[in-house]
């Protein structure tokens, strides 16, 4: 799996190309937990958004397909009590309705084939007035970031869908959320949050 071969090297390109904005997208998460929140993580790579999301929440169960994946987010969170980790497809969560009180999926929608189908495996374990938080890159209107694109096509990473903040927020509004929030992490490859109240 090309996820497993570059989770040893991936914090290292996110540090050395677009490191403000790697910092900046875990914060604007965190900043939506409550202390007394059950979280789950969805796709938590090296755990680069699961270390602001620890310390901020009750519990934090942190989720990836990808076992190598979540060796390095072991590490990175091995200061904390309170999280703890498991395989898991984001499309299939072997989780019960309505248990979370926030779910995070940091930069996986546009890598999906379904990505409503996650979407709707969010609603299904996100309790009712609470949210979904879903970071994602997106490409600025001038295109100065379509080599970084490039360069990651090479590297094996399969976008199934690439979005400006425009066609980000026609893609929420195509699942049918009307209550959603947007940040941006500004940088040279900017991440779009967005915060959805789940009020399905």
């Amino acid at each position: 799996m090309f996820w497993d071969k570059v989770a040893g090297v991936y914090d290292f390109f996110e540090n050395i190309y677009n490191k403000s904005v790697y910092q900046k997208t875990g914060e604007i998460c965190a900043d939506h937990v409550d202390k007394d929140d059950t979280v789950l993580e969805c796709a938590c790579g090296t755990g680069a958004i699961s270390v602001h999301l620890a310390p901020k929440c009750k519990r934090l169960i942190a989720t990836d397909f990808s076992r190598q994946m979540l060796r390095q987010a072991q590490k990175k969170c091995e200061g904390f009590n309170n999280v703890s980790f498991k395989k898991a497809d984001i499309t299939s969560l072997k989780c019960r309705d309505n248990s979370f009180d926030a779910v995070v999926a940091g930069n996986v929608i546009h890598l999906l084939d379904e990505p409503y189908k996650a979407l709707k495996e969010f609603e299904r374990v996100c309790k009712r007035g609470g949210r979904i938080i879903i970071p994602t890159y997106i490409n600025v209107s001038d295109g100065k970031n379509s080599a970084a694109s490039s360069l990651l096509e090479l590297m094996g990473v399969d976008f199934k869908r690439e979005f400006d903040i425009f066609s980000y927020k026609a893609f929420f509004e195509g699942a049918g959320y009307e209550e959603v929030e947007y940040e941006l992490a500004d940088g040279k490859m900017p991440c779009a949050i967005a915060i959805i109240k789940n009020n399905k």
